[in-house]
Protein backbone atom coordinates (compact mmCIF):
# COMPACT_ATOMS: atom_id res chain seq x y z
CA UNK A 1 0.00 0.00 0.00
CA UNK A 2 1.31 3.28 -0.29
CA UNK A 3 1.24 5.61 2.58
CA UNK A 4 -1.69 7.13 4.67
CA UNK A 5 -1.80 10.96 4.17
CA UNK A 6 -3.70 12.96 7.07
CA UNK A 7 -3.96 16.24 7.15
CA UNK A 8 -4.08 19.05 9.04
CA UNK A 9 -6.12 22.36 8.03
CA UNK A 10 -4.93 25.10 10.60
CA UNK A 11 -0.97 24.58 9.73
CA UNK A 12 -1.76 22.75 6.16
CA UNK A 13 0.65 19.58 7.49
CA UNK A 14 0.61 16.94 5.80
CA UNK A 15 1.27 13.70 8.01
CA UNK A 16 2.43 10.23 6.93
CA UNK A 17 1.30 6.95 7.92
CA UNK A 18 3.68 3.94 6.82
CA UNK A 19 3.22 0.41 7.36
CA UNK A 20 4.70 -3.05 5.94
CA UNK A 21 1.40 -5.26 5.12
CA UNK A 22 2.53 -8.46 6.82
CA UNK A 23 4.09 -7.83 10.25
CA UNK A 24 1.56 -4.36 10.58
CA UNK A 25 4.26 -2.46 11.97
CA UNK A 26 4.25 0.93 11.28
CA UNK A 27 6.05 4.54 11.23
CA UNK A 28 4.80 8.15 11.43
CA UNK A 29 6.16 11.06 9.48
CA UNK A 30 5.07 14.83 11.59
CA UNK A 31 2.82 14.22 13.40
CA UNK A 32 0.32 17.22 14.65
CA UNK A 33 -0.26 17.61 18.10
CA UNK A 34 -4.20 18.62 17.33
CA UNK A 35 -4.78 15.84 15.42
CA UNK A 36 -3.44 12.76 17.45
CA UNK A 37 -6.96 11.92 18.39
CA UNK A 38 -7.00 11.32 14.90
CA UNK A 39 -4.01 9.38 14.59
CA UNK A 40 -4.56 6.78 17.10
CA UNK A 41 -7.85 5.99 15.55
CA UNK A 42 -6.36 5.48 12.28
CA UNK A 43 -3.81 2.99 14.04
CA UNK A 44 -6.66 1.46 15.34
CA UNK A 45 -8.67 1.04 12.55
CA UNK A 46 -5.65 -0.24 10.33
CA UNK A 47 -4.74 -2.88 13.15
CA UNK A 48 -1.11 -1.09 13.14
CA UNK A 49 1.68 -1.42 15.72
CA UNK A 50 3.13 1.91 15.88
CA UNK A 51 7.32 1.47 15.83
CA UNK A 52 8.29 4.56 14.91
CA UNK A 53 7.26 8.75 15.38
CA UNK A 54 9.67 10.58 13.55
CA UNK A 55 10.40 14.15 12.74
CA UNK A 56 11.78 16.10 8.84
CA UNK A 57 12.95 18.95 11.29
CA UNK A 58 11.50 21.24 13.88
CA UNK A 59 8.87 22.82 12.69
CA UNK A 60 8.06 26.22 13.56
CA UNK A 61 4.23 26.17 11.95
CA UNK A 62 2.72 23.37 14.82
CA UNK A 63 4.04 21.50 17.73
CA UNK A 64 4.40 17.37 17.11
CA UNK A 65 2.49 15.27 18.87
CA UNK A 66 5.19 12.83 18.91
CA UNK A 67 5.81 12.05 22.48
CA UNK A 68 2.28 11.86 23.02
CA UNK A 69 2.29 9.13 20.68
CA UNK A 70 5.25 7.37 22.53
CA UNK A 71 3.32 7.55 25.38
CA UNK A 72 0.94 5.44 24.30
CA UNK A 73 1.92 3.62 21.72
CA UNK A 74 5.63 2.31 22.95
CA UNK A 75 6.79 3.94 19.96
CA UNK A 76 10.20 4.77 19.76
CA UNK A 77 10.97 8.86 18.61
CA UNK A 78 13.35 9.39 15.64
CA UNK A 79 14.75 12.83 14.27
CA UNK A 80 17.40 14.90 12.56
CA UNK A 81 20.33 14.72 14.63
CA UNK A 82 21.37 18.62 13.84
CA UNK A 83 18.04 19.47 15.19
CA UNK A 84 18.14 19.32 19.25
CA UNK A 85 15.45 17.48 19.62
CA UNK A 86 17.20 15.79 22.47
CA UNK A 87 13.87 14.10 23.65
CA UNK A 88 14.31 11.51 20.27
CA UNK A 89 16.73 8.79 21.73
CA UNK A 90 17.50 7.79 18.01
CA UNK A 91 19.08 10.62 16.45
CA UNK A 92 19.58 10.58 12.20
CA UNK A 93 22.08 10.69 9.71
CA UNK A 94 22.42 10.68 6.41
CA UNK A 95 22.04 7.31 5.29
CA UNK A 96 20.88 5.91 8.37
CA UNK A 97 17.97 3.34 8.20
CA UNK A 98 15.03 2.79 10.03
CA UNK A 99 12.73 -0.53 9.77
CA UNK A 100 9.48 -1.22 10.69
CA UNK A 101 8.34 -5.08 9.41
CA UNK A 102 10.07 -5.59 6.16
CA UNK A 103 10.11 -1.89 4.93
CA UNK A 104 12.87 0.53 6.19
CA UNK A 105 13.08 4.27 5.11
CA UNK A 106 16.28 5.61 4.76
CA UNK A 107 17.32 9.40 5.91
CA UNK A 108 18.76 11.85 3.39
CA UNK A 109 20.51 14.80 5.22
CA UNK A 110 18.90 17.88 3.30
CA UNK A 111 19.86 20.82 4.73
CA UNK A 112 19.16 24.48 3.44
CA UNK A 113 15.48 24.83 5.40
CA UNK A 114 16.78 24.26 8.89
CA UNK A 115 20.51 22.96 9.27
CA UNK A 116 19.37 19.83 10.26
CA UNK A 117 16.52 18.88 7.89
CA UNK A 118 16.16 15.55 6.11
CA UNK A 119 13.84 13.70 4.09
CA UNK A 120 13.07 9.82 4.24
CA UNK A 121 13.50 7.51 0.94
CA UNK A 122 11.17 4.92 1.33
CA UNK A 123 11.72 2.11 -1.56
CA UNK A 124 9.26 -0.24 -0.92
CA UNK A 125 9.84 -3.98 0.10
CA UNK A 126 6.51 -5.60 -0.90
CA UNK A 127 5.45 -3.48 -4.03
CA UNK A 128 4.48 -5.81 -6.96
CA UNK A 129 4.40 -8.97 -4.62
CA UNK A 130 0.62 -9.90 -5.04
CA UNK A 131 -0.72 -6.59 -2.68
CA UNK A 132 -3.40 -6.60 -5.59
CA UNK A 133 -4.77 -10.41 -5.94
CA UNK A 134 -7.50 -9.56 -3.56
CA UNK A 135 -8.94 -6.36 -5.43
CA UNK A 136 -11.80 -7.33 -8.27
CA UNK A 137 -10.91 -7.14 -11.80
CA UNK A 138 -13.51 -5.66 -13.29
CA UNK A 139 -12.46 -2.27 -15.04
CA UNK A 140 -14.43 -0.28 -12.64
CA UNK A 141 -13.10 -1.85 -9.71
CA UNK A 142 -9.64 -1.36 -10.95
CA UNK A 143 -10.20 2.23 -11.65
CA UNK A 144 -11.40 2.93 -8.20
CA UNK A 145 -8.39 1.33 -6.79
CA UNK A 146 -5.97 2.96 -8.73
CA UNK A 147 -7.54 6.39 -8.51
CA UNK A 148 -6.79 6.38 -4.34
CA UNK A 149 -3.37 7.16 -4.02
CA UNK A 150 -3.59 4.72 -0.37
CA UNK A 151 -4.65 2.18 -2.56
CA UNK A 152 -1.67 2.08 -5.51
CA UNK A 153 1.28 0.13 -4.99
CA UNK A 154 4.31 2.46 -6.09
CA UNK A 155 7.65 1.34 -5.21
CA UNK A 156 9.10 4.88 -4.67
CA UNK A 157 8.86 7.31 -2.42
CA UNK A 158 9.88 10.63 -0.97
CA UNK A 159 8.66 12.35 2.38
CA UNK A 160 10.22 15.68 1.78
CA UNK A 161 9.23 18.00 4.80
CA UNK A 162 9.53 21.61 4.09
CA UNK A 163 12.77 21.14 1.85
CA UNK A 164 10.93 20.05 -1.15
CA UNK A 165 7.22 21.32 -1.91
CA UNK A 166 4.59 20.71 -4.80
CA UNK A 167 5.56 23.88 -7.24
CA UNK A 168 8.02 25.62 -4.47
CA UNK A 169 10.28 24.72 -1.56
CA UNK A 170 10.94 26.05 1.93
CA UNK A 171 11.61 29.52 3.23
CA UNK A 172 15.51 29.83 3.94
CA UNK A 173 15.55 33.32 6.25
CA UNK A 174 15.30 32.19 9.66
CA UNK A 175 16.08 29.15 12.07
CA UNK A 176 19.32 28.49 10.49
CA UNK A 177 18.18 28.11 6.98
CA UNK A 178 20.92 28.52 3.91
CA UNK A 179 19.68 28.67 0.57
CA UNK A 180 22.84 27.59 -0.87
CA UNK A 181 22.47 24.25 0.66
CA UNK A 182 18.27 23.91 -0.19
CA UNK A 183 19.60 24.55 -3.80
CA UNK A 184 22.68 21.78 -3.12
CA UNK A 185 19.97 19.34 -1.36
CA UNK A 186 17.57 19.75 -4.02
CA UNK A 187 19.38 19.47 -7.49
CA UNK A 188 22.05 17.29 -5.43
CA UNK A 189 20.25 14.79 -3.20
CA UNK A 190 16.30 14.81 -4.28
CA UNK A 191 16.77 15.13 -8.10
CA UNK A 192 19.02 12.25 -8.22
CA UNK A 193 16.12 10.24 -6.66
CA UNK A 194 14.54 8.31 -9.38
CA UNK A 195 12.31 10.47 -11.75
CA UNK A 196 9.56 8.30 -10.99
CA UNK A 197 9.27 8.63 -7.03
CA UNK A 198 6.41 10.13 -5.66
CA UNK A 199 7.10 13.28 -3.78
CA UNK A 200 5.05 13.40 -0.46
CA UNK A 201 5.40 17.41 0.96
CA UNK A 202 5.16 18.37 4.19
CA UNK A 203 2.50 21.20 3.71
CA UNK A 204 0.40 22.19 0.78
CA UNK A 205 -1.82 24.93 0.49
CA UNK A 206 -3.53 24.59 -2.58
CA UNK A 207 -4.75 20.81 -1.74
CA UNK A 208 -2.95 19.51 -4.08
CA UNK A 209 -1.05 15.66 -1.84
CA UNK A 210 1.59 14.30 -4.30
CA UNK A 211 3.95 15.10 -7.18
CA UNK A 212 6.71 13.27 -8.69
CA UNK A 213 10.59 13.99 -8.74
CA UNK A 214 10.44 14.17 -12.67
CA UNK A 215 7.69 17.00 -12.64
CA UNK A 216 9.35 19.20 -9.85
CA UNK A 217 12.66 19.16 -11.92
CA UNK A 218 10.98 20.31 -14.83
CA UNK A 219 7.76 22.65 -13.43
CA UNK A 220 8.96 24.09 -9.99
CA UNK A 221 9.12 27.74 -10.18
CA UNK A 222 11.54 27.75 -7.45
CA UNK A 223 14.29 25.67 -8.77
CA UNK A 224 13.58 24.78 -12.07
CA UNK A 225 16.50 25.53 -14.99
CA UNK A 226 17.74 28.07 -12.09
CA UNK A 227 21.78 28.78 -11.30
CA UNK A 228 22.83 28.85 -7.63
CA UNK A 229 23.18 32.31 -8.18
CA UNK A 230 19.54 32.89 -9.02
CA UNK A 231 18.01 30.63 -6.87
CA UNK A 232 19.22 31.92 -4.03
CA UNK A 233 18.67 35.70 -5.25
CA UNK A 234 15.16 34.63 -5.32
CA UNK A 235 15.43 33.04 -1.56
CA UNK A 236 16.90 35.67 -0.23
CA UNK A 237 13.98 38.49 -1.61
CA UNK A 238 10.88 36.36 -0.62
CA UNK A 239 10.37 39.08 2.47
CA UNK A 240 7.36 36.63 3.75
CA UNK A 241 5.93 37.17 7.32
CA UNK A 242 7.15 34.85 10.19
CA UNK A 243 5.31 31.86 10.79
CA UNK A 244 2.51 32.76 13.19
CA UNK A 245 3.43 30.09 15.91
CA UNK A 246 7.28 30.32 15.88
CA UNK A 247 8.06 31.58 19.43
CA UNK A 248 6.15 28.63 20.85
CA UNK A 249 6.07 25.74 17.74
CA UNK A 250 10.25 25.38 17.70
CA UNK A 251 11.29 24.98 21.68
CA UNK A 252 8.21 22.48 21.80
CA UNK A 253 8.95 20.58 18.81
CA UNK A 254 12.84 20.22 20.50
CA UNK A 255 11.00 18.58 23.15
CA UNK A 256 8.66 16.47 21.11
CA UNK A 257 6.18 18.03 21.57
CA UNK A 258 6.11 17.81 25.54
CA UNK A 259 5.01 20.94 27.46
CA UNK A 260 7.43 23.25 29.23
CA UNK A 261 5.38 22.24 32.58
CA UNK A 262 5.26 18.23 32.06
CA UNK A 263 5.58 17.63 35.50
CA UNK A 264 1.54 16.86 35.56
CA UNK A 265 1.80 14.29 32.62
CA UNK A 266 2.34 10.62 32.78
CA UNK A 267 5.44 11.10 31.04
CA UNK A 268 8.00 13.65 31.19
CA UNK A 269 11.17 14.70 29.36
CA UNK A 270 14.19 13.76 30.82
CA UNK A 271 18.23 14.40 30.12
CA UNK A 272 20.00 11.29 27.93
CA UNK A 273 16.95 8.96 28.03
CA UNK A 274 13.20 9.18 26.69
CA UNK A 275 11.88 10.14 30.00
CA UNK A 276 10.22 9.39 32.93
CA UNK A 277 6.58 7.63 33.48
CA UNK A 278 4.60 6.78 36.28
CA UNK A 279 4.62 2.84 37.59
CA UNK A 280 0.77 2.98 36.53
CA UNK A 281 1.62 4.15 33.28
CA UNK A 282 4.58 1.39 32.89
CA UNK A 283 2.22 -1.47 34.15
CA UNK A 284 -0.25 -0.50 31.28
CA UNK A 285 2.66 -0.41 28.35
CA UNK A 286 3.61 -3.56 30.00
CA UNK A 287 0.29 -5.32 29.88
CA UNK A 288 -0.44 -3.80 26.41
CA UNK A 289 2.58 -5.30 25.15
CA UNK A 290 3.63 -1.64 24.49
CA UNK A 291 6.97 -1.76 25.89
CA UNK A 292 9.39 -4.42 28.25
CA UNK A 293 9.71 -3.89 31.88
CA UNK A 294 13.05 -4.27 33.05
CA UNK A 295 14.10 -4.80 36.65
CA UNK A 296 17.40 -3.45 36.52
CA UNK A 297 17.74 -4.23 40.47
CA UNK A 298 19.73 -7.54 41.64
CA UNK A 299 19.24 -10.68 41.98
CA UNK A 300 19.03 -10.88 45.77
CA UNK A 301 16.48 -7.78 45.72
CA UNK A 302 14.02 -9.70 43.44
CA UNK A 303 14.41 -12.42 46.08
CA UNK A 304 13.88 -10.95 48.90
CA UNK A 305 12.19 -8.06 48.57
CA UNK A 306 9.79 -8.59 45.83
CA UNK A 307 9.22 -8.77 41.76
CA UNK A 308 6.87 -7.87 38.95
CA UNK A 309 5.43 -11.12 37.35
CA UNK A 310 6.40 -10.49 33.95
CA UNK A 311 9.17 -8.31 33.93
CA UNK A 312 12.45 -8.85 32.59
CA UNK A 313 15.11 -9.28 34.70
CA UNK A 314 19.02 -6.86 33.29
CA UNK A 315 20.53 -6.24 36.31
CA UNK A 316 22.55 -2.75 36.28
CA UNK A 317 24.96 -3.76 39.06
CA UNK A 318 25.16 -6.85 40.97
CA UNK A 319 26.61 -8.41 44.69
CA UNK A 320 29.44 -8.86 45.60
CA UNK A 321 30.44 -5.06 45.45
CA UNK A 322 27.62 -3.12 43.56
CA UNK A 323 29.54 -3.80 40.71
CA UNK A 324 28.28 -2.99 37.25
CA UNK A 325 26.80 -6.01 35.36
CA UNK A 326 29.54 -6.69 32.35
CA UNK A 327 26.52 -8.35 30.26
CA UNK A 328 24.13 -5.67 30.73
CA UNK A 329 24.79 -4.18 27.01
CA UNK A 330 23.70 -7.27 25.39
CA UNK A 331 20.81 -8.41 28.00
CA UNK A 332 18.97 -4.80 27.38
CA UNK A 333 19.31 -5.00 23.84
CA UNK A 334 17.66 -8.84 23.96
CA UNK A 335 14.92 -7.56 26.25
CA UNK A 336 13.75 -4.66 24.06
CA UNK A 337 12.74 -6.88 21.06
CA UNK A 338 12.43 -3.78 18.94
CA UNK A 339 9.98 -2.62 22.04
CA UNK A 340 10.53 1.09 24.26
CA UNK A 341 11.71 0.07 27.69
CA UNK A 342 10.47 0.99 30.97
CA UNK A 343 13.17 0.10 33.81
CA UNK A 344 12.37 -0.23 37.39
CA UNK A 345 15.10 -0.11 40.38
CA UNK A 346 14.61 0.49 43.97
CA UNK A 347 13.48 4.29 44.11
CA UNK A 348 14.35 5.18 40.72
CA UNK A 349 18.03 6.04 40.71
CA UNK A 350 19.96 3.39 39.17
CA UNK A 351 17.28 2.88 37.02
CA UNK A 352 17.95 6.29 35.34
CA UNK A 353 21.41 5.05 35.22
CA UNK A 354 20.28 2.59 32.95
CA UNK A 355 17.94 4.48 30.89
CA UNK A 356 21.01 6.31 30.05
CA UNK A 357 22.80 3.77 29.21
CA UNK A 358 20.65 2.09 27.04
CA UNK A 359 19.76 4.92 25.13
CA UNK A 360 23.36 5.51 23.60
CA UNK A 361 22.83 1.86 22.80
CA UNK A 362 19.81 3.02 20.58
CA UNK A 363 17.00 1.74 22.62
CA UNK A 364 14.02 3.97 24.05
CA UNK A 365 14.11 3.59 27.65
CA UNK A 366 12.25 4.96 30.52
CA UNK A 367 12.46 5.28 33.88
CA UNK A 368 9.73 4.65 36.24
CA UNK A 369 9.27 7.31 38.86
CA UNK A 370 9.50 6.06 42.26
CA UNK A 371 10.75 2.58 41.69
CA UNK A 372 9.91 -0.90 43.60
CA UNK A 373 10.27 0.35 47.04
CA UNK A 374 9.30 4.32 46.59
CA UNK A 375 11.02 7.21 48.08
CA UNK A 376 11.69 6.98 52.19
CA UNK A 377 9.48 9.10 54.01
CA UNK A 378 10.04 11.41 57.20
CA UNK A 379 11.23 8.14 58.78
CA UNK A 380 13.72 6.46 56.20
CA UNK A 381 10.39 3.85 55.68
CA UNK A 382 9.90 3.15 51.62
CA UNK A 383 6.30 1.99 50.36
CA UNK A 384 4.46 5.11 52.32
CA UNK A 385 5.03 7.84 49.13
CA UNK A 386 5.39 6.48 45.75
CA UNK A 387 6.46 3.75 43.95
CA UNK A 388 5.15 0.31 42.48
CA UNK A 389 3.94 -1.37 45.46
CA UNK A 390 2.16 1.83 46.49
CA UNK A 391 0.19 2.04 43.51
CA UNK A 392 -1.08 -1.48 44.21
CA UNK A 393 0.12 -2.67 41.21
CA UNK A 394 0.97 -6.68 40.73
CA UNK A 395 4.01 -7.95 42.72
CA UNK A 396 4.99 -11.27 44.36
CA UNK A 397 7.56 -12.25 46.59
CA UNK A 398 9.06 -15.96 47.29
Amino acid sequence: MNPTQLFDPASSTYTYLLYDEQSREALMIDPVAEQIERDMAVISQLGLTLRWAVETHAHADHVTSAARLAELTGARLAAPSGCDIGTASTQLADGDELAFGAERVRVLHTPGHTAGSVCYYWQRASAGQGELASTSSSPAAKFASESRQESRHDTHHVFTGDTLLIGGCGRTDFQSGDPALLYRSLTEVLFKLPDTTIVWPGHDYKERTQSTIALEKSTNPRIAGKTLDEFVALMNNLNLPPPKRLEEAVPANQRSGLPQDAGHHTSTVAEGYAGDITPQKAYEWMISGQAVLVDVRTDAEREWVGFVPGAVAVAWKQWPGMALNADFDQAIRSAAQGKALALLCRSGVRSVAAAKRASELGLTAYNILGGFEGDPDDQAHRGHKNGWRHAGLPWKQN
